[in-house]
Order: C-alpha cells, then structure tokens, then sequence
C-alpha cells in the first residue's frame, strides 16, 4: 500500500511545500492537494515548487475536473511538469464540487468526464488526440507519464472508472462502502475488457493520531459534511432506495445547506447533521494501532493507497506518527503475506 497526504493551498504556499517534504520524509509518497481556485491558491504553482523541494513524492490534485479548467490546459500543465522534475504527477479528476459551485455552475456531465479523461492522458502522455475535428498533440514532449484517476461515489461514474481511468479514488474510508465501489469498478473493467488488477485503487480520508475523541471528532466532522454534498445529489437521483449503501446514504436525513467559504474546514459550522459514528467510519482517528488495524482491513478489500487529509491541528504529529509506526506496519503487514 503507498500511502498520500492531502493539503489545502493556503496561504503561505511555503508551508504546504514545508509538510509536503515532511510527508516525504515520514515515507510517504504521495501529496495530493485541493483544486478550487477561489478558495485557495493556484495548485500547478504550488505544484512546481513542492516537486523543486523533494526527490520522490508524486503531486496531483484530488481532484481537478473538466469544467473550471480547459482540458488541454490541464495537460499541458501536467506535461510540463513532468518534463521539468521527470514523470512526477498523477491526475485525480471528478465530474467539480467546489471549484464549481462556486461559481453557480454546474458539475461535468459523464460523457464530459469521459472525454477529458481520454484528451489529458492521451496529450499528457505525448500522443495526439482528435479535439474538435483536427488531431493536436504537445510537440515539445516525448516523455512525458501520467495516469489519470477518477473520483466519484455513484454507480455510473463507478462504472465509468472501471472502463476508462487508470485508477480510482473515494473519498472516505468506511470497509463496507469502498467493498461496494471497488466492487462495481472492478466489474466494470472486467466487462470493458480490462484486467482488473491494473488498476489503482485509492482511500482517501482523514488522518488523525490521537486518544481524545470528541476533539478528533471536532476537527475532522467537516469531511461528513463535503462527503454529504456528494450523497445529497446521489439520492436525489437515484432514491434513498436504491442500491447505493445505506451506510453511504442515510446519515444526510438532516443535511442543510452547505456553505463552501468553509469548504474542507475544521470547524465548519453547517456539518452538525454529521453524528460521530459517521466520522468515526468515514475517517482514520485514534491511536496508531487503530490506524493500522483499518488500514489492513482496507487493503484486504484491494486498496492499493490510502491519502490522508492534513486539515486539522495535528498534523506533524500524525506524519510522524504514520512515518514511525503505522507505514513500517503496513510494509511489514504487505511482506509478510507476500
């Protein structure tokens, strides 16, 4: 299992470089960070520097999507990255949240996501592509690497990753709901033709090493409270009778309104509908021994990453948790069944 962070590009942007090369340190090998450029900065910038300060660690967003930003563009961006630090990137992409609503707009279609993926791997990956009716290709790479990775809960664009991406992330890390979508992604690339075992499979939540729960519950409810915005319009679409998990679903009985100002926040003040038993299974929290004990359980399950959410008032005490006891138990866990 690899193991990721996720940060948030607030200012300073040198402190999001500064635990990007502590993740590094503490093994980790991944650092992801939002993309909504209103409520944060710019991730590309923040991108270049974090890769310009480290060896190894990989960089993407978690996740950019189709509609703030033009395709192209985006692999442009990933290419020249990937020319200037050597294959050092990775593409999460989702149909847009805040980036989006921001903005009053609304999310990509699934034949828009469809199409985006294909457009920034092919050009990212130096290959032409047909846009528009002529075929386009970067003329300055013959290098550059990149997977493309789709985020999402819903049956279709579960389906839609098992066809088409390189790899999947969900963001929570409850067993019985990322059975059920590694499930339905698996299926959908065995029926697209597709061997299965390719793919990356990737849990992201957040990750919180402590021993007082109600303040990890504090500190990390707000991520029931995004999670929510996605079930919210799941449900509406699909009914609370449908085939998603109820452990996915039913807990947004009394969701409200949202407010994106406070979009990924500790703290947040609209996520009181989160109880503790949700955030409890929808994050890591506790002592590094819990962490591991879930982190087995997801990986029996096929996770190949977990990427964990640095948006609390621990988070250098968490990595170096993570660096000192819950990756060397991960590995030693991963060898010993090998």
């Amino acid at each position: 299992m690899d193991f990721g962070v996720v940060l948030q590009n607030n200012p300073p942007a040198a402190r999001v470089v500064d635990l990007a090369r502590l993740a590094e340190t503490h093994g980790f090998s991944h650092v992801w960070t939002f993309d909504s450029h209103l409520l944060w900065q710019e991730p590309f910038v923040v991108y270049s520097q974090i890769l310009a300060h480290t060896r190894k660690v990989i960089v993407g967003p978690m996740v950019t999507n189709p509609i703030t930003r033009d395709v192209t563009v985006t692999a442009s961006a990933f290419a020249t990255l990937n020319e200037m630090f050597g294959n050092r990137t990775v593409c999460g992409i989702g149909r847009g949240d805040s980036a989006v609503r921001v903005l009053n707009g609304r999310p990509a279609t699934l034949a828009q996501l469809r199409d985006a993926v294909h457009v920034i791997r092919e050009l990212a990956n130096a290959r032409p592509v047909e846009i528009n009716g002529s075929t386009v290709r970067f003329p300055w790479t013959l290098t550059s690497r990149l997977e493309v990775w789709v985020a999402g809960y819903g049956p279709k664009t579960l389906a839609l990753t098992g066809d088409v991406a390189d790899g999947f992330i969900l963001q929570l890390a409850d067993p019985d709901v990322t059975a059920w979508t590694i499930r339905v992604v698996r299926e959908a690339a065995e029926k697209a033709g597709r061997d299965p075992d390719t793919l990356q499979f990737c849990v992201a939540a957040p990750m919180y090493v402590g021993e007082d729960r109600a303040h990890m519950h504090d500190q990390t409810r707000w991520f029931g409270g995004m999670v929510g915005n996605h079930v919210a319009e799941l449900v509406a679409r699909y009914g609370q009778d449908s085939t998603l998990p109820h452990a996915l679903t039913d807990y947004i009985a009394g969701r409200k309104d949202y407010d994106y100002n406070e979009h990924g926040q500790a703290g947040n003040t609209h996520t009181d509908f989160v109880p503790d038993e949700v955030v409890e299974r929808f994050c890591l929290l506790g002592t590094w021994q819990e962490h591991v004990a879930r982190l087995k359980e997801l990986a029996g399950l096929g996770v190949t990453q977990f990427a964990g959410y640095l948006m609390h008032d621990n988070k250098e005490e968490t990595l170096r948790e993570y660096g000192e006891h819950v990756i060397p138990a991960l590995r030693e866990h991963v060898l010993a069944k090998a």
